[in-house]
């Protein structure tokens, strides 16, 4: 069972939705209410609680107009050309240059470790300007955001002469720029100081630095900013503050104290605050432009929802993006947690600084993404709470925290391995998320963001981790010469989504109004009917007395007894409260599998359990007589012996041929017994091809077709029934769908998942050629042949496909996660992370059905179909089952979707499970104490049924007569027709008993007279 949630704190009271919130804004005279510090901290409860399904999953909206999209890159990942036309030494170059530890340092045994990787030549940007702006026009970003290498216009990092060339490549990506109509962001500085500025003043650990960083943020005002509008001062002033100058784990590589870190950050302060007032007073009034900070945060949240933990999330981003945050966007001075907690490390703002810092930025730069989130942020600094990459949240908190700015998201992206090249998958779908989450903070929360700036353009080297990783939307070989760009498949997906600014609704992604034809099955599917012969009769066959003077109770009279007559159907108790269940629901159809082992004990006919089939059969006659279709399978996995009576199991299971005879006379004896109230047959459910030999395989397609061959001689004449194998369809999707090698490597785990059994029944009566092909290329030849015989007895034996249908997964041709990746196939399988996902991690991906029943479709040819089983879990604990009421909904739309507009040959749908308690999670009713609860999904796929689908708004829809039911009343006394002519036999006596009486009674009194 689940872990039931803490106790939560109260939540305050829900936002308005946008569409009421703003006549309210307007009525307030177009000013939001005015957030103070400390606000953030309402976040995690107006978070804490899961939205509804609906609102989980992709929100099919688009940006604002006049939203900026935008791409960048950093200097010193990039540019390479370290020493070329005069650039100076930067403490990058330094730091990746140092001499790595001599031998003596190494421990004994140890490797010796490789050379540091270095941005000597990085991408060669330097020397590719057309380059890296073609892929700007690929993508059809509307601004690009790079940073101006401080030591290549200024070698020395001081104010003097300024090195033409460096000041030439600017001006020519500038132009370039223009010629594209695409806006530069330009950052000033990007960790990569001066090295002469380090050796003579030791950095940003000493104020000087600053006034010669003055002289160069005029030097590029003067020269550039003609042509730019959006300046950014210090890119991240946490990690250049902390890991250059105390942990020393990023350049110049300073390992100092934490004070000495503290020091750093407020000078980097006091200098972006001298450059916002340079530009503010002698640049803005003619050059128009804006100035921020780029700030980068992670997130964080409670380990569990308790005010102790919020306080301690609030605390942690503070600590990260409240330290550089507060003083510029509040009032110059630091979060009072730091002040309270850190008294004698942090420096002090006198009155004069605080009224210099405060207020130096004309938008909120938002940094968010692996360059700080899981890599470089302190441990000590989440206060023992949970990161996660959750920038939506973020985007709430700062609004809240800082007053509502407008927020401008400078860096966002994830990273793929360094091995990866064109496929990037991983990073495509962090991208799709974290541009998600972005345009619900705007549509629904109601942030204030203005742009969205994906990192990065192209591959480059990767700081701390070298070429490790890849970040970029385009791939580089580094090894190569020229260093062409090669559009990733994140690129081609940035580029479609800045086209149709956002996800816009489609056809494809709205749902379809319509119905099903008027005798499509609307089923439900369950596991094995518990055998429980328990009678509902009192069916004793002892005579009692009742003691009405001494005990008031029955006294058993020794020596007597009456007849006891054999069980009747109606006699089981448990059988008529699951129908009742059926009937509630309105289902016309229920499947359900036999037990094996149970009929067959020994797994032949020298032992049957005839109680059992007698049951079976009893439930079967029920569900008929209540006017519900038995859909009954004879075989499906289980955990005790794979399903199969032990002796079976213990001599080879389906790898034994005799295996196959044996479930042949066994389906002949089901046929027989049950076969008069069974018009569907199921012979195996669900037969699991990821957990399966190939010799399994094999005897697994002689036994369905062995017991479909002796249905269609033997029994079809006289009972009229149809018979097929259900098959496991989980869908398969490329990753990247406009990538080749990902369409393969999806098609190759589709014919190994269901081509498998599907291609010799409903095909060519082969195994797939490509599975042959693949194995063979391996030197794999395990895959039996079938014979001419077994060719002609397996094929075509089949009256309709059935497919058990439940999620989608994604497949990826290059490895990047070797827990999840398929070395036999060659195969990453991975999900999007936007996807809805159930409580046991199932993702929720109704547009998959659709496309397994085309694909079925396209291979197989216009076959009838029933989707035999479809069903999500949903949390036990939750009050309604709204993930299952959403599932069923879109999942049976996609359905019609593929019945309308695709033309698929769908004969029937049926929902998984009827309850808990043969499925946990899964169930429509709730089983708890004996009893059944209906859940909120039960009156909404009645709902469904009675519409046969989704009839517009206003559609007269279909008329389908219907046929004649039969109430369970009706089948009360319909099944106890002996009782009724008793008791009619009685009251018939009583009525001739009444009128002799009367009769006697009169003559009397007139002889009397």
């Amino acid at each position: 069972m689940p872990v039931r949630a803490p106790p939560r704190r109260p939540r305050p009271p829900p936002l308005l939705p946008l569409p009421l919130l703003l006549p309210l804004l307007v009525a307030l005279g177009g000013r939001r209410l005015r957030a103070e510090p400390g606000d953030g901290a309402q976040t995690w409860a107006r978070f804490a609680r899961p939205p509804p399904p609906e609102a989980a999953g992709l929100l099919h909206d688009t940006f604002p107009d006049g939203f900026v999209w935008a791409v960048g890159t950093a200097a010193y990942q990039t540019e390479g050309g370290w020493r070329q036309h005069g650039k100076g030494a930067s403490i990058w170059d330094t730091f990746t240059h140092r001499t790595p530890a001599p031998p003596g340092d190494v421990p004994a045994g140890a490797p010796t470790p490789p050379p540091l990787a270095t941005g000597d030549v990085a991408s060669d940007s330097y020397n590719n300007v057309f380059r890296d702006t073609e892929g700007l026009r690929e993508l059809g970003v509307t601004h690009y955001r790079f940073s101006i290498s401080w030591a290549r216009v200024l070698p020395n990092g001081s104010a003097g002469a300024p090195n033409r060339e460096g000041l030439r490549y600017y001006r020519r990506l500038l132009e370039r720029l223009r010629e594209l109509g695409v806006q530069p962001v330009v950052t000033l500085y990007h960790w990569d100081l001066p090295q002469r500025l380090q050796d003579a003043y030791g950095g940003w650990a000493n104020r000087a630095v600053a006034d010669h960083f003055r002289d160069y943020a005029e030097l590029c005002f003067r020269h550039f900013g003609g042509q730019v509008k959006y300046w950014i001062t210090i890119d991240n002033p946490y990690v250049v503050a902390w890991h250059g100058y105390a942990t020393g784990r990023l350049a110049p590589g300073v390992r100092g104290s934490a004070q000495l870190g503290y020091l750093v950050a407020h000078n980097l302060l006091l200098a972006h605050a001298q450059i916002w007032h340079l530009y503010n007073t002698a640049f803005r009034p003619t050059q128009g432009g804006r100035v921020s900070i780029a700030l980068s945060s992670h997130w964080i949240s409670p380990r569990r929802m308790t005010d102790h933990s919020i306080r301690e999330c609030q605390k942690s981003l503070e600590f990260v993006l409240g330290w550089f945050a507060k003083p510029v966007f509040v009032d110059g001075d630091y979060p009072e947690s730091m002040k309270r907690n850190l008294s004698s490390l942090l420096p002090a703002f006198t009155e004069p600084e605080k009224q210099l810092v405060r207020g130096t930025a004309d938008f909120f730069a938002l940094s968010f993404g692996p360059t700080l989130s899981f890599q470089l942020l302190e441990p000590h600094m989440k206060f023992r709470q949970s990161e996660s990459p959750s920038l939506r949240q973020l985007l709430s908190w700062i609004d809240l925290e800082y007053n509502h700015p407008q927020i401008f998201i400078v860096e966002n992206g994830w990273f793929v391995s360094g091995t990866t090249k064109r496929d990037d998958a991983k990073y495509m779908y962090y991208l799709k998320k974290f541009i998600m989450e972005t345009l619900k903070a705007i549509r629904v929360d109601g942030v204030d963001v203005i742009g969205y700036t994906a990192w990065s353009l192209l591959d480059g080297f990767e700081w701390h981790r070298g070429y490790g990783i890849r970040r970029g939307l385009f791939y580089v070989d580094f090894l190569s010469q020229d260093k062409k760009l090669s559009p990733k498949s994140s690129a081609l997906f940035y580029q479609e989504l800045i086209e149709k600014n956002g996800f816009p609704p489609s056809p494809e992604n709205q749902p379809l109004a319509g119905t099903f034809p008027c005798d499509f099955a609307w089923g439900i599917a369950d596991n094995y009917i518990q055998v429980d012969t328990a009678l509902s009769q009192f069916t004793d066959p002892n005579v009692y007395l009742w003691d009405v003077r001494h005990s008031k109770g029955l006294i058993k009279v020794d020596g007597l007894v009456t007849p006891r007559r054999s069980a009747r159907c109606e006699d089981y108790a448990a059988i008529r409260p699951q129908v009742a269940l059926l009937r509630e629901a309105h289902a016309t159809h229920f499947h359900f599998s036999l037990d094996w082992a149970q009929i067959l004990p020994l797994g032949n006919r020298s032992r049957v359990n005839r109680t059992a089939l007698h049951y079976y059969g009893c439930v079967a006659s029920e569900l008929v007589r209540a006017n519900v279709t038995p859909v009954v399978a004879l075989w499906r996995p289980a955990a005790l012996h794979q399903g199969l009576p032990e002796p079976l199991a213990r001599h080879g299971a389906w790898e034994n041929p005799h295996t196959a005879l044996a479930f042949a006379e066994y389906a002949r004896l089901c046929f027989a017994e049950l076969g008069p109230h069974v018009k569907l047959w199921i012979t195996l459910h669900e037969p699991s091809t990821r957990n399966m030999t190939y010799g399994a395989g094999h005897n697994l397609l002689r036994a369905h077709a062995l017991a479909w061959r002796a249905y269609d001689r033997t029994f079809r004449p006289a009972q009229h029934g149809q018979v097929s194998i259900a098959l496991q369809a989980d869908w398969v999707e490329p990753a990247c769908p406009s990538s080749p090698w990902d369409q393969e490597v999806a098609e190759r785990v589709l014919e190994f998942d269901i081509g498998w059994l599907a291609e010799p029944i409903f095909g060519s009566g082969d195994y797939p050629p490509g599975m042959r092909r693949w194995l063979n290329q391996r030197n794999n030849f395990l895959l039996p042949y079938f014979t001419q015989e077994e060719r002609a007895l397996i094929r075509g034996s089949f009256d309709f496909v059935a497919l058990s249908h439940y999620t989608t997964i994604l497949v990826d041709w290059e490895k990047e996660d070797p827990l999840k990746y398929n070395d036999y196939l060659e195969v990453q399988e991975m999900t999007d992370i936007t996807w809805l996902n159930s409580p046991g991690q199932v993702a929720v991906v109704p547009w998959g059905l659709r496309k397994v029943l085309n694909w079925m479709k396209s291979k197989y040819g216009d076959l009838p179909m029933y989707v035999m089983s479809n069903g999500v879990d949903d949390d036990m604990q939750a009050a309604q089952d709204e993930l299952r009421v959403y599932y069923i909904q879109n999942y049976v739309n996609e359905a019609l979707k593929a019945y309308i507009l695709d033309g698929v040959n769908l004969r029937g749908y049926f929902v998984y499970s009827l309850t808990d308690r043969t499925a946990p999670n899964f169930g429509l009713y709730h089983y708890a104490a004996n009893q059944f609860e209906p859940k909120l999904s039960v009156k909404h796929y009645r709902k469904i049924i009675d519409n046969n689908g989704f009839p517009g708004p206003g559609a007269p829809g279909r008329f389908c007569p219907e046929e004649l039911a039969l109430c369970t009343e009706c089948g009360f006394f319909h099944t106890r027709k002996s009782l009724l002519a008793f008791i009619a036999f009685l009251f018939f006596a009583l009525i001739v008993s009444l009128s002799l009486i009367f009769y006697y009674s009169k003559k009397g009194r007139r002889s009397y007279k």
